[in-house]
């Protein structure tokens, strides 16, 4: 029986299984690593965060994502977006270099059992181990509007589900949304040909400025300091106090998990889309239904006035929800016994474990309990300490006293000369 069970590779899950790693636990990482970012997020598409904010973790900080491209001839530059394919590739390298192997195959469900907890692989093998990790990422947890949800697939899809946008070329889509995944999902369509519009209830689209330099004078850093969430105190405590964050009542907490950062596009992101795609602001999906080969969408502006437009396809970018209900991989009696938050979200202790002991939980669903950073690639590095330590500590806590290893020295590793070969 293994000390943890990590499911899930992308980068809570990898950063995670480094540290535990570095911690001396017996563990095993499942999931295909950084499959979300390979499979669900069109070629073109750039990062948002700054690249010294898109670090994956491992204890010893040696696996940053400005080493990774520094050992491709490029420069990691402040204020200059990082590609996504190029992060997920940093993401692979990570994994070969700051992680156990991954096992590439997919847990399908996972349920209590004496001493911990089993894990179903989808071929069939049955995995244990005293403690499980749960960093599912984003995919679980895609929200549709429910005017759309009777739609069928071709009809309707979510901005997470396309990694490829070839299939609408010479297509009409309607894009839903105003953040920054529909309006980079937007210029991408229009860039290659199809005709896009993009409908949004807000009466004006939000655009984040380009960032100011670095290395500022230090007056100008006081009064709004840089964070892997943007400037400003505010965002700077998101960022590098979530702990802070989880002592703030659990109403305050939620409001702000659900409010804080709302839908904005990137600076570089603005010329793309306002000079080349239909912009319709102010108004709201009330209905939508096949007509003839394509759709027709019923909106109410901000005035109350019905509208009727025509489209081939709808691609809702409309966030995600990290709730409870939606965590598909626990069997029915574990899901049910972890205790929710009024917003749906699983309620999670101070070392990231939900209230079924042993259960720890990372990312998105952390969101109302740590802050807007569990959103973000910057919250990885707090998550994976944090938890780690949650689980030595629960692994401490069993009955008849569980051994709980001594942290290793050194994670096995290649020397810095292997690097190129390994990458």
């Amino acid at each position: 029986m293994y000390d943890l069970l990590v499911v899930g590779a992308g980068p809570y899950g990898l950063s995670i299984a480094s540290h535990a790693a570095a911690a001396g636990l017996s563990l095993r990482v499942l999931g295909r690593p950084m499959a979300s970012w390979r499979d669900h997020m069109p070629a073109g598409m750039f990062l948002k965060s700054e690249p010294w904010a898109s670090n994956l973790s491992d204890p010893e900080g040696r696996w940053r994502l400005e080493t990774y491209c520094a050992g491709r001839g490029v420069t990691a530059r402040h204020g200059e977006p990082i590609p996504v394919g190029m992060f997920a590739s940093y993401g692979l390298w990570f994994a070969r270099n700051a992680v156990p192997h991954v096992d590439e195959r997919t847990v399908v469900r996972v349920r209590a059992c004496a001493g911990g907890f089993e894990a179903l692989i989808d071929d069939g093998e049955v995995l244990r181990a005293r403690t499980v990790a749960l960093a599912v990422g984003v995919t679980p947890f895609v929200e549709v509007p429910p005017v759309l949800r009777d739609l069928g697939p071709e009809q309707v899809s979510h901005s997470s589900h396309h990694g490829d946008l070839f299939r609408f070329r010479d297509r009409h889509v309607t894009v839903i949304g105003g953040g920054q995944a529909a309006l980079e999902t937007a210029a991408l369509l229009a860039e290659q040909g199809t005709r896009v519009r993009v409908l949004a209830r807000a009466g004006r689209l939000n655009w984040n400025d380009v960032p100011p330099a670095r290395d500022r004078p230090w007056w100008r850093a006081a009064r709004a300091p840089h964070s892997g969430l943007g400037c400003g105190w505010r965002n700077w405590f998101y960022a590098e106090r979530p702990g802070l964050f989880r002592r703030l009542p659990e109403p305050t907490r939620t409001r702000i998990a659900a409010t804080a950062l709302g839908p904005a596009g990137a600076w570089w992101v603005r010329d793309r889309v306002e000079p080349v795609v239909e912009l319709m602001l102010g108004h709201e999906v009330t209905s939508a239904y096949a007509s003839g080969i394509g759709l027709r969408v019923e909106t109410v502006d901000l005035d109350g006035t019905p509208t009727c437009l025509e489209t081939d396809h709808i691609i809702a970018a409309t966030g995600f929800r990290g709730r409870r209900d939606r965590l598909g991989l626990l069997a029915d009696e574990l899901r049910a016994g972890v205790a929710a938050l009024p917003d749906g979200s699983p309620a999670i202790g101070r070392d990231f474990e939900s209230s079924v002991p042993g259960l720890f939980m990372a990312g998105l669903v952390t969101a109302s309990s740590f802050g807007p950073a569990m959103r973000f690639v910057q919250g990885a590095g707090f998550t994976a300490d944090t938890l780690v330590r949650g689980v030595r500590r629960r692994l401490r806590a069993e009955p008849g006293g569980a051994r709980v290893p001594a942290p290793a020295s050194r994670l096995p590793r290649g020397s810095d000369e292997e690097l190129g070969a390994r990458s």
